[in-house]
Order: C-alpha cells, then sequence, then structure tokens
C-alpha cells in the first residue's frame, strides 16, 4: 500500500436479538423488525485513497494472504463494491482505493460479514473524507443499495431496531452483556430460509426484551426464521441444543443462520461455555462474545501522513 493515511475499521460480526418476519414486499423482500446488536469479535478493514482504482487483498485470520486481489466492479466482493459506489457518488475523480481485509468471520453464518465489511469501508471512507464527502442521507441510500444490513454497519451503531428491509433505523441504548455464538459446520442462505418460513408470527415485545436484557434476564425473543432452517437442517437443531446442554440462557438463531446465540451470566461463564462447546463440537466456530460492542470500537482509527 502506499504512504497516503490509512483509516482502519472494525468491522463487527452482529446477532439479531430477535426477528419477526411479515409481509412480503413489493420489491420482493420481506418486512422485518429486528434488534441488531454488535459483538466484539470481526473483521478487520483498512482503507488508503491511493492508485488509480479500486483493489486490495484478503488475509486470514492469521495475517496471511488469501484469493489475491478483490474483484473491483463484479461485485464478488461487498468491501470492494462498497469502495466503488463511495468513490463514485463522493469523489470519482479522486484518488483510487486501497483496501486490505482481515477476514475473520466465517461466510455465509448469520454474522452480517460481508456486510459489515461494506459497512466498514463506507466508514473508512468518510472518516479520510471527512463527514461532509457523502452527507449522512446519501450515505445511507448508497448502503442501503449495496444490501439489507449495510445501513446498520454503515451507521456505526452498537446496536439498533431494525424495520422495513432492516434499513429503517434506530439506535438503542444497551449495557454490555456477555453470551456465546456457535456456528454449525453448514451454510444457510437467506434465500433458502425465507423459502422455508412457515408464517408470520406476532408482534414481539421489544419494550420486554429490552427490559430483560438490561435487568440480566432471559428475554423472551424468538426469530421467526428459526422454526424453517431448523426443519431443513439438523446440525441447527443440534446447535441450540447444545447451548442449552452446556447452561447458556435462550438459545436463538441469529438471522438467517446457521450461527446460534445464546446469553451467559458474565465472562468467566461465556468463556467456560464456550471452551465446552468447542471441545465438544471441533468442527464448529465457536467464541464467548461481549454483546455490544462498544462505540469507541466502531470508531475508525487514521494513522500516518
Amino acid at each position: 500500500m502506499s504512504d497516503a493515511p490509512t483509516a482502519t475499521a472494525f468491522a463487527p460480526g452482529k446477532v439479531n436479538l430477535g426477528l419477526r418476519v411479515s409481509a412480503l414486499r413489493g420489491d420482493g423482500f420481506h418486512e422485518i423488525d429486528t434488534l441488531f446488536a454488535t459483538l466484539d469479535v470481526g473483521d478487520v478493514v483498512h482503507v488508503r485513497r491511493a492508485g488509480p482504482r479500486v483493489h486490495g487483498r484478503i488475509h486470514d485470520a492469521r495475517g496471511e494472504a488469501a484469493d489475491g486481489d478483490l474483484p473491483p466492479l463484479d461485485g464478488d466482493n461487498l468491501a470492494a463494491t462498497a469502495a466503488v459506489a463511495w468513490r463514485s457518488a463522493a469523489d470519482p475523480d479522486g484518488p483510487g482505493i486501497e483496501i486490505v481485509l482481515e477476514k475473520r468471520l466465517p461466510v455465509a453464518a448469520g454474522l452480517g460479514g460481508g456486510s459489515s465489511d461494506a459497512g466498514a469501508v463506507l466508514r473508512a471512507l468518510q472518516a479520510l473524507a471527512g463527514p461532509d464527502a457523502l452527507p449522512a442521507a446519501a450515505l445511507h441510500d448508497l448502503a442501503k443499495g449495496l444490501g439489507s444490513d449495510v445501513p446498520f454497519f454503515a451507521a456505526g451503531h452498537p446496536a439498533a431496531r431494525g424495520r422495513g428491509r432492516g434499513e429503517r433505523l434506530r439506535p438503542v441504548d444497551l449495557p454490555a452483556r456477555w453470551g456465546v455464538v456457535l456456528r454449525p459446520p453448514v451454510a444457510v442462505s437467506a434465500g433458502e430460509a425465507y423459502r422455508a418460513l412457515g408464517g408470520f408470527g406476532p408482534p414481539i415485545p421489544w419494550d420486554a426484551v429490552q427490559a430483560a436484557w438490561a435487568a440480566g434476564d432471559a428475554p423472551r425473543w424468538r426469530n421467526d426464521l428459526q422454526p424453517g432452517v431448523g426443519r431443513l437442517h439438523a446440525p441447527v437443531r443440534a446447535a441450540l441444543a447444545a447451548l442449552r446442554e452446556v447452561g447458556v440462557h435462550a438459545p436463538i438463531l441469529s438471522g438467517s443462520g446457521a450461527t446460534c446465540f445464546a446469553l451467559a451470566d458474565d465472562e468467566g461463564h461465556a468463556r467456560r461455555a464456550a471452551a465446552a462447546l468447542a471441545g465438544d463440537h471441533p468442527d464448529a466456530w465457536v467464541r464467548p462474545v461481549r454483546v455490544p460492542a462498544s462505540a469507541g470500537d466502531l470508531t475508525p482509527q487514521i494513522a500516518g501522513p
């Protein structure tokens, strides 16, 4: 990468602390009502304004090169697509964009990894160029065009209520709690999960969910996609059962899956439960997590000349 300043942005994973699915919209998407919350585990994105084009490379969790250049135009990598879209909207005649993506989250997991990478790229570019480079409303519209979850990650909220496709956001103040995420060795696409939807549930009592969370209790939440995904994928059913068996609370499928989340009593409980699950399920991706991440974690940091 060049000598230009670098913005480093954390791209957190997320869990859905409840998900209601309702009417099919005219654009082919369902109306949803959910509570997004970021995790303290995720990818890391480094961005510079340099060169003639959008390009970069992906590293795995150990920092080893993987997959060569990010595709700049064909949409195979949402981080690169976000960079191209931002440059076109904010500074089409300016320098290109260099990206290094440290990939730590599993893909097709219900953790928002690709959407979070895109949101982190947008936050990093705004930090480099200044908030007036792309006004907040324009940034939101750009993020919305990239994917349903991207506006949440681009906004940098630790937690938010999401409605519409998930793009209508209201920040929510949640105290940090500890939990465990367990991703069984199966991939679930969002399309598959929605096709398996059995019906529409009643509204979720969000005030009660938030009150229980704040009190340290187990909220009575639900994910309307969970029954259908569970019917299709025995490993998801097994993951939810495994969380119950190690004594963590209120296990729930995150988004369209396959990752499942449950609450722990405290950090020690979360770490002990995660260690037990990792030992019993060596093919699964298991982490103790703090939810939500702090606002400071989501603020891009700029280094260099």
